[in-house]
């Protein structure tokens, strides 16, 4: 890979595993290919859902609401989730296979109980900023590589935010794994690519 790039692994954390809070259908198979394809990439960042107790993106916080139900939060509509990735639980921790030690930075969102954060690189209210952003300029990135959990939410909304920000984009199609709730799988596989986001496969990418 050509210097520049990064490569950006959202929340591959034991509850979107199989077993977890919020498992992810084959979550765990991304792993692999993620540990496998890191090295090429001159900046990795690993990022890691980090949420209170008392988050108000859970069900459980809204007394009547239903996991994957929607309600209007003042930044506009938000998925009840079912309480998922609680800081310092084991569900939060990353996958036990991940190799954590390959990362440059670790980007820890979705701590503020008040609103969510899907993206890398914005809270849910898409004017709260990550840093992620300025991390990557700092260290030269201008190409942007995504792989994780789960490919039409917080995958998608990084690559989104990505774009936005002026990085060059491109998925990891075969290193992601999507939760497709009422067809959001294409429906954001859909919005990336006509953003400008590349698809590629990590499979791929190994054996160039």
């Amino acid at each position: 890979m050509a210097p520049g790039t990064a490569l950006i692994v959202i929340d591959v954390q034991n509850d979107f595993c199989t077993g977890g809070a919020l498992a992810v259908a084959g979550g765990e198979e991304v792993v692999p290919l993620v540990n496998r394809v890191a090295g090429r990439f001159s900046v990795r960042v690993l990022t890691q859902d980090w949420h209170s107790p008392d988050h108000k993106s859970f069900a459980a916080n809204h007394p009547g609401a239903e996991a994957f139900s929607v309600t209007e939060m003042p930044y506009g509509a938000q998925v009840l989730w079912p309480v998922h990735c609680v800081q310092g639980t084991p569900g939060a921790a990353f996958h036990p296979d991940l190799a954590t030690d390959m990362a440059d930075m670790v980007l820890r969102k979705g701590f503020r109980p008040h609103v969510d954060s899907y993206s890398a690189f914005f809270e849910n209210d898409k004017t709260t900023p990550t840093g992620l952003a300025g991390y990557l300029r700092e260290r030269g990135v201008s190409e942007v590589w995504l792989a994780g959990l789960a490919t039409d939410f917080c995958v998608a909304h990084s690559a989104l935010d990505a774009v936005a920000q002026g990085f060059r984009v491109t998925l990891l199609e075969d290193a992601c794994r999507a939760i497709d709730l009422d067809g959001s799988l294409a429906r954001m596989s859909g919005a990336m690519r006509e953003q400008g986001v590349r698809f590629a496969l990590a499979e791929e990418l190994e054996s160039a």
